[in-house]
């Protein structure tokens, strides 16, 4: 498949400093697309951009063959966003915020009422379609915002931090939601900061520090890249970190360590792979 979103030299500056720093990116149709980063790395200004919420200062942008600048209504229209803080009307029912968003898409009834039944039933919505929006857990109303996203069949959703603030369960069902979406061939481009959820669910990640993508590939090719086992051990009051291509090497390395140090063995994971190089954390510390 082709690429359905083509980010060329991308750059936009607030209050004269630079929080997208002339970035590149392919993203290919069809594809679970991850930014991986601390906040204020970049990520989430980089989807605003290309998802046309936020002005960029230069650079070209194109969504499923049309140019932002020259095509923004087109390119729009492909399109369907999810926020860190969903953007339901707290005033209507879930329906109502449904039949609202059919109506800006320009939907008619028929196709509407439709689309509102084949994607309550495939997320579980149909028992709180009539409820207000106040009335449903975080996660609920992370599941009612994403299907008011793609009631108009948009080629690509971009997710911001989607399950920001969940608890673990409520996160692992949304991640089914999303999991269904992508079988479905639906193009997503998700930012996080939770390692687990970028490991179990992109098929490439994007590691993006101060604007730039530093590190692109597979998440399995990226913790290869560092080393596929890590040994982790405390030194000077200080825990290390190595990073081996086989067992047995970490093995060996594990065995030089003196009696009595803890010593865990384990995979690499991407953190390991941003630690490695930027010196931070993923939520940004050192």
């Amino acid at each position: 498949m082709g690429d359905i979103i083509v980010i060329e030299d991308l750059v936009k500056m607030f209050d004269g400093k630079t929080a997208v720093d002339h970035l590149d990116l392919r993203i290919r149709e069809g594809e679970l697309f991850g930014f991986l980063g601390p906040n204020g790395a970049g990520k989430t200004t980089t989807v605003r951009c290309v998802a046309t919420l936020t002005n960029f200062d230069s650079g070209t942008i194109t969504v499923d063959g049309y140019n932002l600048r020259r095509n923004p209504v087109e390119a729009k229209s492909r399109m369907g966003v999810i926020q860190q803080q969903v953007s339901l009307d707290k005033d209507l029912t879930i329906r109502e915020n449904m039949i609202s968003h059919a109506m800006y898409h320009m939907m008619g009834k028929a196709e509407r009422d439709a689309r509102i039944r084949e994607l309550s039933d495939l997320f579980g919505l149909e028992e709180y379609l009539d409820k207000p929006v106040d009335s449903l857990s975080g996660g609920w109303k992370k599941r009612a915002a994403i299907v008011c996203a793609m009631l108009h069949s948009p080629r690509v959703l971009f997710l911001d931090e989607p399950t920001s603030g969940l608890d673990i369960n409520a996160r692992r069902l949304l991640w089914d939601v999303v999991r269904k979406l992508h079988a479905d061939g639906t193009t997503i481009v998700l930012t996080t900061h939770y390692i687990e959820e970028a490991e179990a669910l992109c098929d490439r990640v994007g590691i993006i520090d101060h604007g730039r993508i530093i590190a692109l590939d597979t998440p399995q090719r990226l913790c290869e890249g560092v080393g596929s086992v890590a040994v982790e051990y405390l030194e000077g009051g200080k825990t290390q970190y190595r990073y081996f291509g086989t067992r047995e090497d970490a093995n060996a390395f594990a065995s030089t360590i003196d009696t009595g140090v803890d010593v865990t063995i384990r995979k690499t994971n991407l953190e390991d792979v941003f630690v490695e190089l930027t010196g931070k954390s993923v939520g940004g510390g050192k």
